[in-house]
């Protein structure tokens, strides 16, 4: 009788910080696509962005373990962090197979990736290794996605599935400009994560 592999979600990001949005695409792909748990793996040196304005490792694990602590089927990863150095997402893919091989994987992007994830490191390993769920959360035409998912099936074998997501308009880019002008940025994070930011003063202006 052959057991069923453990279904989990990965959503990986700067987590800078972490906020509501984040929380809510995370449950919708765990109901719709029937996850078992999904990992957040906030992001050592992303090559993607401007490192200067990114929270030290500590703060957004601290952060992002305080959003997730109240959901049972929510758990912190800090395989990124911990590796150092760029992170790539087929290096940490790899990296959770070695070890946890009993594991299905399901990566969680938004749809707009779908369009760019060709031209990620060793994209073909991402699509033969992981099933790829992808939160429609802008404007895009389904149709446009569709097409796009047909062309990635056909030249990777890709298997990705399309996740309607309750549209918050929220950002990390949004929520640091709140705290550096002294604004509320109360129910766009959770309370917890709230209470950390101005514990500890994150983001806000530093006077010259």
């Amino acid at each position: 009788m052959d057991i069923a592999m453990k279904k989990v979600g990965i959503l990986g990001g700067t987590f800078n910080p972490v906020h509501t949005a984040h929380l809510i695409i995370a449950e919708t792909a765990r109901e719709n696509a029937g996850l078992d748990d999904i990992l957040f793996v906030p992001s050592g040196c992303s090559y993607l962005k401007d490192i200067s304005e990114i929270l030290p490792a500590k703060d957004r694990i601290n952060m992002t373990g305080l959003a997730i602590e109240d959901n049972p089927h929510f758990a912190l990863s800090t395989i990124e962090i911990d590796r150092g150095g760029n992170s790539y997402t087929c290096d940490t893919l790899a990296e959770l197979k070695k070890h946890y091989p009993d594991q299905e994987y399901y990566l969680i992007v938004g749809a707009d990736n779908l369009f760019t994830m060709e031209e990620w490191k060793d994209a073909e390993m991402i699509f033969q290794n992981a099933k790829i769920l992808a939160a429609v959360r802008g404007d895009r035409k389904h149709s446009d996605m569709e097409e796009k998912m047909a062309q990635l099936k056909e030249k990777y074998g890709a298997d990705i599935l399309l996740l309607d997501v309750q549209h918050v308009d929220i950002s990390s880019s949004m929520i640091r400009k709140k705290v550096a002008e002294g604004r509320s940025i109360r129910y766009i994070v959770p309370d917890k994560v709230r209470e950390y930011i101005l514990k500890n003063h994150l983001y806000e202006k530093n006077e010259a």
